[in-house]
């Protein structure tokens, strides 16, 4: 076969940008094939405009709590078309790293058209057929919507169309607790709108329990409603949805936001008809994300697994390596982290502790730092919150962080849990004063704590101190 490209990457979000342009800077010839917009699901409706929506919310928060150290501040003024012109502006200002133009100077083939897989060598887009020895499918995922009765007859959002809404919800229903419908009820919640989330199960289910337990206080407080159970009917129309939980329950609002999860994105591909294997929710992949067809990578949103941005750029940086060396590369995820951006933020890096007890029961420590031992915490006057370290002797397992800028402060546990650190580096490491980062090393600091004040060094220092002063 003559092959008219070294690699064809199908999908121009993060896991295919970071693959398509990993091996254009090393000198490959890569096919790059986008149907919708450049730069997928975290630029457009996912990652940027959400926090760009969560930074109005806080400033909106910051001014209705108008009396605070000593400074008194106007109560907000939420003008929706400016909230959406900041969402919007974030993503033009943006959307140039993901651009057609930035990814043709790396040296891609950038081809804009639906790509149909017809070979384990060979993609069909807009009529032309392209060959390549590795075909890499980054085709994402889209909302999942569930099968409540009534939902296909009255108006609902998800986030590919929250963004664009041009008023602010009046009283806006969530269905689903995770990240999405948290971080959304918060912010919605703080630019004026009424907010009802209903949950079958505990809201954010997949992280620390005493971690989310703060959130939910705090967002309770200011004033986002929450409904245990399952969304099992709905009714209505523009501006007024009803949604009958099979609690009993009746919420109604003016809008509706369905945040249930994430479906991949692999039919209409071509991909089942030519073999590839799919599982429950995704293209069923090995640890290198190869298919079924070994020479068909799956990465991302699309395939079983983790759904996260930084997963996507992590997986495509691995089979971007993976074809320019020739040499394996394999998923390592025992130091994954996450955050929900909530405020309190909620941060998570390996096992939480009760995913530790489950696989080591009694054998793991916890160790638990308060920020309101935390200077600098203490100086803000924002203690709210917590940090868990989880051992198997000094063996860093997970970290729970909840607090002001959690996730900011989950990077020296990408090393020590993998290895590369250790926590008693942490706890010795010299660290800027007063950070919240402090909150760090005195969890370590208290992991080795036992050790370093034990009985051996005591009985060492003392035999130091008697020779001293029998040499004096």
């Amino acid at each position: 076969m003559t092959f008219t490209h070294d690699v064809i990457v199908i999908g121009a979000g993060a896991a295919g940008l970071t693959a398509a342009g990993g091996c254009a800077l090393f000198g490959l010839e890569v096919a790059l094939i986008e149907g919708h917009k450049m730069g997928g699901e975290c630029l457009n409706n996912g990652c940027v405009p959400s926090k760009a929506l969560i930074t109005a919310a806080k400033r909106a928060a910051v001014a209705r709590d108008g009396k605070r150290f000593g400074i008194t501040l106007c109560a907000p003024q939420v003008d929706w078309a400016g909230v959406h012109g900041h969402i919007h502006q974030a993503i033009a200002n943006i959307e140039h790293h993901d651009s057609v133009e930035t990814f043709e100077e790396m040296g891609c083939d950038v081809f804009r058209g639906w790509a149909r897989i017809t070979g384990k060598h060979t993609v069909e887009v807009d009529g032309r057929q392209l060959r390549a020895p590795r075909i890499v499918i980054a085709t994402g995922s889209a909302p999942f919507v569930p099968p409540i009765d009534g939902l296909d007859s009255v108006p609902y959002l998800t986030n590919e169309n929250l963004f664009d809404i041009d008023v602010l919800p009046g009283h806006l229903v969530i269905v689903g607790g995770g990240v999405i419908g948290m971080e959304m009820a918060q912010s919605f919640r703080r630019l004026g709108s009424e907010v009802t989330v209903i949950e079958p199960g505990e809201p954010m289910g997949r992280d620390d329990p005493d971690s989310v337990a703060v959130v939910v206080d705090a967002m309770t407080a200011e004033g986002v409603r929450f409904i245990k159970g399952k969304a099992a009917r709905v009714e209505g129309g523009e501006g007024r949805v009803s949604v009958h939980t099979d609690g009993g329950d009746t919420v109604t609002g003016t809008h509706l936001l369905i945040a249930v999860g994430r479906s991949a994105r692999v039919n209409g591909f071509g991909a089942q008809e030519i073999g590839i294997e799919t599982g429950a929710n995704g293209f069923t992949t090995d640890a290198r994300r190869r298919t079924s067809i070994r020479s068909i990578y799956a990465i991302g949103d699309c395939r079983e697994g983790p759904r996260l941005t930084h997963v996507s750029g992590y997986e495509g940086s691995n089979v971007a390596l993976e074809i320019v060396t020739g040499l394996p590369t394999k998923v390592d995820f025992s130091a994954l982290p996450w955050c929900t951006y909530t405020e309190p933020e909620v941060a998570q890096i390996g096992l939480t502790e009760v995913d530790a007890r489950k696989q080591h029961g009694d054998a793991i420590t916890v160790v638990r730092e308060e920020f309101s031992e935390n200077e600098r915490a203490v100086a803000e006057a924002s203690t709210l919150g917590h940090m868990k370290m989880i051992l198997k002797g000094k063996k860093v397992l997970g970290v729970s962080i909840v607090g002001k800028n959690a996730g900011e402060l989950l990077l020296p546990f990408t090393q020590t849990i993998t290895g590369k650190s250790s926590t008693f580096a942490l706890g010795s490491a010299i660290i800027s004063y007063p950070t919240r980062s402090e909150i760090s090393k005195a969890a370590a600091f208290s992991a080795w704590e036992p050790t370093v004040f034990g009985s051996l060094p005591r009985k060492y220092a003392a035999l130091v101190s008697k020779l001293r002063r029998m040499m004096n």
